[in-house]
């Protein structure tokens, strides 16, 4: 069971005192529901890592209104997004924010443990499934770019989230590990229905999703020719 999304008008500017205010999202409108996967495409700069910052409750919107499984997420207070976060939804960065003191297994076992669950066995069987089985103990300095993103995949699926969000997931990544984070991804889908929320360069990668927002210069435009 995945979580609906519903924004009516949402905008997002950046700007300090004396300098030109930056608007990165403007009147954005859209509704995502329960289970879906939705895919947001759009060149860099475009706006969707702020989007999806926006949907996680780690970035502030400016304007408008966004509703998860109809509740305001912006009336919610720090500890109540925080809990939210940490129950019911799972992240893949584009810079993996993996803990550095921790080995790759404590990594991708923290928001299993952060709930209260410590299930060794399918930490470990996870790893195996991104291929990285042989190297649960090693740390984030001892791991390539790809299979630090790799642990960041398998920690953001190790508590069946119900709202899975992916910024790039497979930007850090050759084709065949792309495609099998990809299709692990998938089978969690079909499994457990999350709504996932996902950004991409990639046709191939999109294809993956029920459907395709374009985002250009923080709208959504019509899919191009």
């Amino acid at each position: 069971m995945g979580i609906s999304l519903r924004a009516e008008s949402l905008g997002k500017s950046y700007g300090r005192p004396g300098a030109p205010i930056q608007k990165v999202l403007s009147d954005l409108s859209f509704a995502i529901d329960d289970g879906e996967w939705v895919v947001i495409m759009g060149d860099s700069g475009s706006g969707k890592s702020t989007l999806l910052n926006i949907l996680a409750g780690i970035d502030p919107f400016d304007t408008g209104s966004l509703f998860l499984d109809g509740r305001p997420w912006g009336e919610l207070n720090d500890e109540e997004k925080t809990l939210t976060r940490r129950r019911e939804m799972g992240f893949i960065f584009q810079n993996y924010n993996l803990f550095p003191f921790l080995s790759a297994f404590e990594n991708v076992a923290l928001p299993a443990r952060l709930n209260g669950r410590r299930d060794r066995e399918a930490v470990l069987a996870l790893l195996g499934e991104v291929g990285l089985g042989d190297k649960s103990a090693k740390f984030p300095s001892q791991l390539s770019g790809g299979e630090q993103q790799r642990v960041a995949v398998a920690r953001a699926l190790v508590h069946r989230p119900r709202l899975l969000l992916a910024d790039e997931p497979t930007g850090a990544l050759d084709h065949l590990t792309g495609e099998r984070i990809l299709d692990l991804m998938r089978q969690l889908h079909r499994e457990f229905r999350p709504t996932i929320v996902m950004s991409t360069h990639s046709l191939d990668a999109a294809r993956y999703g029920d459907r395709i927002l374009y985002l250009r210069d923080g709208r959504f435009v019509p899919s191009p020719s």
